[in-house]
């Protein structure tokens, strides 16, 4: 019996399906980042806000979805919900379900990076006659991103891989497109090894893209470093 097959490896490396597969995998991150970035802000501030109802809310919600495996989470929403009314397709289900847990741990992230900006510069901006927004716009969230963006950059690492679970719930990304092709082809290694190629050139180029972000917005602190000698 032949275990391996090249041709049958080198056809798959290439192939327009899984390619897709892999652009649909980003897109889906792209977007359970984005949303996940303002649920992770908004808990974030209600943590911070002194109020007991919203920071208890806060911390109930980071304890829920932190203390739970994504996979059950995903199921219950796509499976479970439908029993009490609320029904959402495969796309839905994965968007909500990676956006909640994703809200859960970037706005720890968010937290520390906020709680990093010394708190005599928004006294002081205070004091200027700015407002609560504005202080936050213009002085506390370009500081905090200096600390958030080496934390942040590994989440998003994290969760282009983690997309890899919505084909549990049948979502047509990499992973679920590379177990189709299985079922088709008969090629069970070869086509597996093709999709931990492509999650490793994504996760690879997303690493550079990090660097450069981290480079960019370290340059603050180098000035302030300079600035102090």
């Amino acid at each position: 019996m032949q275990v391996w097959r090249w041709d049958g490896f080198f056809d798959s490396l290439l192939n327009t399906y899984l390619l897709e597969g892999a652009i649909i995998s980003v897109g889906l991150t792209v977007a359970s980042l984005l949303i996940g970035l303002a649920i992770g802000i908004a808990l974030a501030l209600m943590r911070l806000s002194g109020q007991r109802v919203m920071s208890g809310f806060a911390v109930f919600y980071c304890w829920l979805f932190r203390g739970t495996p994504l996979l059950v989470q995903l199921l219950i929403i796509y499976t479970g919900l439908p029993l009490i009314g609320l029904r959402f397709d495969v796309w839905e289900a994965a968007l909500i379900g990676l956006s909640m847990n994703e809200g859960a741990y970037l706005s720890e992230i968010v937290r520390a990076g906020i709680q990093a900006v010394p708190r005599g510069q928004q006294e002081a901006a205070r004091a200027l006659g700015l407002r609560r927004p504005q202080v936050f716009r213009l002085v506390t969230w370009p500081q905090a991103l200096r600390v958030i963006i080496p934390p942040l950059g590994n989440s998003v690492n994290g969760l282009l891989k983690t997309t890899s679970i919505a084909s549990v719930i049948s979502v047509d990304e990499l992973l679920r497109r590379t177990q189709l092709l299985i079922q088709e082809r008969f090629l069970v290694l070869e086509l597996f090894t093709v999709a931990a190629i492509y999650y490793l050139v994504l996760t690879t180029l997303w690493d550079i893209v990090q660097r450069r972000l981290e480079r960019h917005y370290g340059r603050g602190d180098a000035m302030d470093s300079a600035d102090r000698r």
